[in-house]
């Protein structure tokens, strides 16, 4: 599992973005999304931070590695 630190995230509909983010770098990933702590965790650990970020961020919600 890796987890992410994601700002500007308050709903569901903010959820399923973020969600759709992380899977288009890594389709079968697993998302798990704590509003109340802007926590993303991602299982399996993606082989691609990186990418996980910029996808994270390009959908409008600054992201970083790390919990």
């Amino acid at each position: 599992m890796t987890t992410f630190t994601v700002e500007k995230i308050s709903c569901g509909g903010c959820v399923k973005h973020v969600t759709k983010a992380v899977q288009s770098v890594d389709a079968g990933a697993n998302v798990v999304v704590d509003l109340a702590t802007g926590k993303v965790d991602v299982t399996p650990a993606p082989a691609d931070t990186a990418a996980i970020v910029k996808a994270i961020t390009d959908a409008g919600y600054p992201a970083r590695l790390g919990g």
